[in-house]
């Protein structure tokens, strides 16, 4: 019954790290090289990571910088950020592209604080699923005689605390996430 426990963890565990993973990839007004993770080079005709093919660092507060290993390969990366849906135009220099984040306005917190609302909410669904499929476990390993009636109650209690935890770390970190968004 542990490794049911377990197994449920894990999967609650990733959906958190997936979460966290698409918070950091949100514009929020900061220079975060987590925005270029989703974004793919066309290198020697492999999709490649800018973060494989470049130094990105943040040179101030709303600037990224970029500076490619291999110079040649510099007009591909521009040209696979202005393809992508960051909104952000690269500037290029020769060298280094440098994207300036610009402050964000008012109306776009609000809409960034919806998409942070809606991803934790989706999160949640997907914890509740994950829920629902370990208690089908459990009524599984009750009727086939694995587990008494009481374990069955006993587990179900105990798949309600680890899915309460799960839901309050994405509760904070929505919070978080929010103020974060409203703050710059």
């Amino acid at each position: 019954m542990d490794t049911v426990f377990e197994t449920i963890k894990e999967k609650m565990g990733k959906t958190i790290s997936v979460l966290e993973a698409d918070y950091a990839a949100i514009r929020a007004g900061r220079a975060n090289p987590a925005v270029l993770d989703k974004i793919r080079v066309d290198y020697w005709g492999t999709p490649t990571p800018i973060n494989q093919m470049a130094a990105v660092s943040v040179a101030e507060a709303r600037i990224l910088t970029i500076q490619p290993w291999d110079v040649s390969s510099l007009n591909l990366i521009e040209k696979a950020i202005q393809a992508s849906d960051l909104g952000i135009n690269p500037q290029n220099d020769g060298r280094v592209i440098r994207l300036i984040f610009p402050q964000l306005t008012e109306e776009r917190r609000k809409e960034l604080v919806k998409e942070v609302k809606k991803m934790a909410e989706d999160s949640k669904v997907a914890i509740r699923s994950i829920r629902r499929d370990g208690m089908d476990k459990l009524k599984k390993m009750e009727k086939a005689s694995e587990i008494t009636e009481d374990d069955l109650k006993d587990s179900e209690e105990e798949l309600q605390e680890i899915t309460d935890d799960f839901i309050k770390k994405i509760d904070e970190k929505a919070a978080d996430k929010e103020k974060e968004v409203l703050s710059v």
